[in-house]
């Protein structure tokens, strides 16, 4: 059952431009945020790395919307994983 309930999640890495120096107050929100379930610092272009795991697309375009309303965000890239190899 487990492993059927894991195919109909649809699962994200969200990559996060921060503005100035509002990386922590970001974090904060984005923790506050409960289906993005792993946030990672990183160097280049982005900020943070962010993976998201919801139950449907519906659920998944309330979080991008909720993450875009976060002060601070400057811009973010989205890409749904399709599937593992």
């Amino acid at each position: 059952m487990h492993e059927a309930l894991d195919k109909e999640t649809v699962k994200a890495m969200m990559m996060i431009e921060v503005t100035g120096k509002s990386t922590s107050q970001v974090i904060r929100k984005l923790r506050g945020i409960p289906q993005l379930i792993k946030l990672h610092t990183t160097n280049g272009a982005w900020d943070l790395v962010g993976e998201i795991h919801t139950t449907s697309l519906r659920e998944f375009d309330e979080v991008l919307r909720q993450v875009r309303e976060i002060d601070g965000i400057l811009n973010s890239e989205t890409s749904v994983l399709l599937s593992s190899l």
